[in-house]
């Protein structure tokens, strides 16, 4: 499972009739709210053909690894051959509703689906006890795609490229075997292992979907940074992958996103404007080629953006160990630490949150969030955040609150952290 920022037509139009500008990224966590009785009170089942309903037989759960909207990601090891694994934990208690339980499935039919490939993290085994759904994957221990940049003492163009040439490659395949990711983003890229030859792999493909040629959608998912135009819009295919790749690559470049702004509707507007800033450095040592290519996977006209193969043939790609090998400079590679530390920091929030709060209290914030956020500015201040709690009668320790605002790195509290609970 992934981030859904999906806003049901019914939340959409009780907004209109306060005319207020409604948020491109909320999401109406009223609806379906009874849904915990999804399966008329009987024991909910996922998967229809788990490996097992026992996990504990064949694997040993260890320590967390990693956090997100629906799971746990722990250690896990083969009791019988010692083997080391991941094992994405998914709760049933998160499963609230049936786009919940569909999502889960739909995560384990594509990672099935799609064929063995170096660069895409592969599913071994699936379990299913009473109270969660198990997938136990391949382990990347190597670390995150920009911790590994900034580990290293010279980076280049080239070795952006690399990178580059790898995480096409991945959309190319996905592609090919008729999936859409829709979450590209650096975080959502790990090194299978730490030595310097390690295979790039992509992790995670909670919000991906299958599609057909032609065939458009209109949810709105993914993270803000990297979200297409169209997706915005509410029409669109399998484009938008390229669009977040070359979102990335912009970074790589640079060490901060195309399209920012201080709220998630500055965001959606500056990528609806979708003009690209070359002139701040290290933007004028880059080769011309480079920028071509940004400039291409950035197109807003989903039917000019280059394909995923069109990317791949691309001169700066094709010539990818021919690109320069001068230093980017240190301004870039504090920009990528800045940018890691700050992700690093969110899943640290995110994981305080999740252990103070149920899921109910969860939503029951979000729903506040919106009532105390009459200016719709996106953000509250941490007095906000501490009054709403106790709204719904739950204390968290002011450490613990200033620990949330000082893990966002920022003096305010922004809806972004919130949504992605």
């Amino acid at each position: 499972m992934g981030n859904c920022c999906a806003s049901p037509a019914s939340s959409s139009e009780k907004r209109k009739e306060k005319k207020k500008k409604s948020n491109p990224f909320s999401i109406d966590y009223a609806v379906n709210q009874g849904s915990s009785g999804v399966n008329g009170g009987n024991k909910l089942v996922v998967l229809s053909d788990p490996t097992g309903n026992d996990i504990g037989v064949t694997y040993e759960l260890g320590r967390e690894l990693g956090r997100g909207e629906f799971g746990v990601t722990y250690l896990c090891t083969d009791k019988t051959t010692g083997e080391m694994f991941a094992c994405k934990s998914i709760s049933k208690k998160k499963l609230r509703t049936t786009v919940d339980i569909e999502d889960v499935r739909r995560e384990v039919a594509i990672m099935r689906h799609l064929p063995m490939h170096q660069n895409i993290v592969s599913l071994k085994d699936t379990y299913e006890d009473d109270n969660a759904v198990h997938l136990v994957m391949e382990l990347c221990e190597g670390g995150e795609l920009f911790d590994r940049i900034v580990a290293r003492g010279h980076y280049t163009e080239r070795a952006a490229a690399v990178v580059t040439r790898t995480i096409v490659e991945v959309v190319q395949m996905c592609h090919k075997h008729g999936v859409m990711h829709r979450d590209l983003k650096p975080e959502n890229f790990l090194f299978a292992n730490k030595k310097e030859t390690a295979a790039l792999k992509t992790i995670d493909f909670g919000l991906s979907v299958f599609f057909k040629p032609g065939e458009r959608f209109t949810e709105i998912v993914g993270s803000p940074y990297y979200m297409a135009p169209e997706v915005l819009k509410r029409k669109y295919g399998p484009e938008v992958d390229v669009w977040s790749a070359g979102v990335i690559l912009y970074i790589l470049l640079c060490g901060v996103p195309p399209f920012w702004a201080e709220t998630e509707q500055g965001v959606a507007q500056a990528i609806i404007r979708s003009v690209i800033d070359f002139k701040r450095d290290p933007w004028p040592k880059v080769s011309d080629n480079a920028k071509d290519l940004v400039r291409r996977m950035l197109d807003p006209d989903p039917k000019r953006r280059l394909t995923a193969q069109e990317v791949l043939d691309h001169p700066w790609l094709q010539n990818a160990k021919k690109a320069p090998n001068v230093s980017l400079g240190e301004t870039v590679k504090a920009r990528l630490k800045q940018f890691s530390v700050m992700n690093k920091f969110k899943k640290r929030a995110l994981r305080v949150m999740a252990e103070h709060l149920s899921v109910e209290e969860v939503a029951g914030i979000k729903d506040m969030f919106q009532m105390m956020d009459v200016n719709n500015r996106g953000k509250l201040t941490i007095v906000e955040l501490k009054s709403g709690l106790t709204k719904i009668g739950h204390q968290i320790p002011d450490p613990d609150l200033q620990m949330l605002m000082e893990a966002m790195g920022m003096v305010l509290w922004t809806m972004e952290s919130l949504w992605q609970l």
